[in-house]
């Protein structure tokens, strides 16, 4: 029997972002989660803080899935000193060499542009990690099966199941002597049609749950019905449809629409369809590689991701700008923080006849929410754009289970844990799911507290 088993909160609580929980089993650490704190500058400021505990302590990290806020502080680590295995499924592993890759590269330009431009408080301005920290980081990343049983240290055991989300994303079980510990990781939609329902799990005695829409349901209208109706209507226009996307889910999701629109002649056949992103380009990769993760057959697979013309040539993203034909143009970034998708909103916003459609949660500060909130103009390369273009917003499309689709999940139980936390959050969100659990499933839960230590022990039938 284990001594002492503790759960440190260390990021993801009292925030939505910066996932990482610290399990200490007799003195021997292992990482659930190592993502950057992401958002408005005192959020990100913390992933320049140091590590809590030394990063050479740390003996395993577990993955929940590739997203940067659970994955993306992993070089960093490194760096650091962490030496050990970096366990996660299959697909959480293709996309992390994607995402990883993509992170370091930007962290090493934004350094290299602040010390060219002398515009930083620091001489030299020097990146969070490198490519090389990512390289080594991605070396250490270790692919588990689900449903599989790995041995940790200090006599845990881990199990994955799979959560709906994106490609690869897992509910993480770790049993102890004695009693389990599940994290949800981020869930899914039960309805999705592009991943599967998150995998019902009967037993915990500790739950880590996520809240990210724990106060909020998101909109039953059908987004094909939606969708179509916009396209068509900027296609009478003669303009061309702009959809800003997250390039890791939303992009893959949104050429399943868009394939499944053309099918049923509900757009026109012949419409062109252009994904603008090489970091997308290379996810699609990774989802036709894993097929058993998704719904899709591997005919589908290939039939839906082959709706798009894809777009890798820095002159061919020109050049679309350049083509007055009516079209659909699906580039990065999310939020319209960055990527080629802010040449293409430079061009297309200034005009009445195009749409900008949005994909989803638009965060406070980013251009995107700028738009949806009515800003007149938004500034890009030093300009500023009228925005003139018809705007709307997909917002049905989140991959997150939102809070009706969490208590589902919970129900699934087939007893109360002895305690429930409640991470990943804004305060209000964790609060209203706190609530409901209390109230509709008479739990015991909170929602953690950034840096709470919590003692673990055994099962809640009654062992010690």
């Amino acid at each position: 029997m284990l001594k002492s088993l503790q759960l440190r909160f260390l990021g993801g609580a009292g925030t939505v972002t910066g996932s990482r929980h610290l399990l200490e089993a007799d003195g021997r650490r292992v990482l659930l989660d190592c993502g950057l704190f992401q958002g408005l500058k005192p959020l990100r400021l913390r992933n320049w803080a140091p590590f809590p505990v030394r990063p050479a302590s740390v003996e395993a990290v577990v993955l929940s899935h590739a997203h940067l806020d659970h994955s993306g502080y992993l070089p960093k680590l490194v760096r650091e000193g962490f030496r050990g295995p970096i366990y996660c499924s299959a697909g959480t592993r293709d996309l992390c060499e994607i995402l990883l890759l993509d992170s370091a590269h930007l962290q090493e330009a934004d350094a290299d542009y602040l010390n060219r431009h002398g515009i930083s408080r620091h001489k030299p301005a020097l990146p969070l990690y490198t490519v090389a920290d990512a390289q080594r980081a991605i070396a250490a990343l270790r692919p588990v099966a689900f449903d599989e049983t790995v041995a940790l240290p200090a006599g845990l055991q881990l199990r994955l199941r799979r959560a709906g989300h994106i490609l690869g994303a897992a509910v993480v079980e770790v049993d102890y002597p004695g009693g389990r510990l599940v994290f949800s990781g981020d869930l899914g939609r039960y309805e999705d049609p592009l991943m599967p329902a998150p995998q019902a799990v009967a037993e915990a005695d500790y739950l880590l749950v996520e809240s990210t829409y724990g106060n909020r349901a998101h909109p039953k209208d059908d987004p094909r019905d939606v969708l179509a109706e916009i396209i068509q209507r900027a296609i009478r226009r003669g303009g061309t449809v702009v959809i800003p996307s997250f390039a890791v889910g939303r992009a893959q999701l949104l050429l399943l629409h868009l394939w499944r629109l053309k099918q049923a002649g509900r757009i026109p056949r012949d419409l062109p369809v252009y994904l603008d992103s090489p970091m997308a380009t290379d996810a699609v990769d990774v989802y036709l590689r894993h097929e058993r993760d998704q719904r899709l057959t591997a005919a589908e697979a290939r039939a839906a991701y082959g709706v798009a013309t894809y777009v890798r040539d820095v002159e061919q993203s020109k050049a679309l700008d350049a083509s007055a034909m009516p079209k659909i143009i699906v580039s990065a970034s999310g939020m319209a923080t960055g990527g080629r998708v802010i040449h293409h909103l430079k061009h297309y916003l200034r005009d009445a006849r195009n749409t900008v459609l949005f994909a989803g949660f638009q965060a406070v500060g980013t251009r995107g929410a700028a738009m949806l909130d009515g800003a007149p103009s938004v500034k890009i390369h030093g300009e500023y754009v009228p925005v003139k273009a018809e705007l709307q917003n997909l917002s049905m499309l989140s991959a997150h289970a939102d809070a009706d689709e969490i208590i589902r999940w919970l129900r699934g139980f087939s007893r109360p844990p002895r305690e429930t936390f409640i991470v990943h959050g804004e305060p209000g969100a964790a609060d209203a799911l706190r609530l409901r659990i209390q109230d509709e499933l008479g739990w015991s839960c909170h929602a953690a507290e950034p840096g709470e230590t919590a003692t673990l022990r055994g099962a809640a039938s009654g062992s010690a």
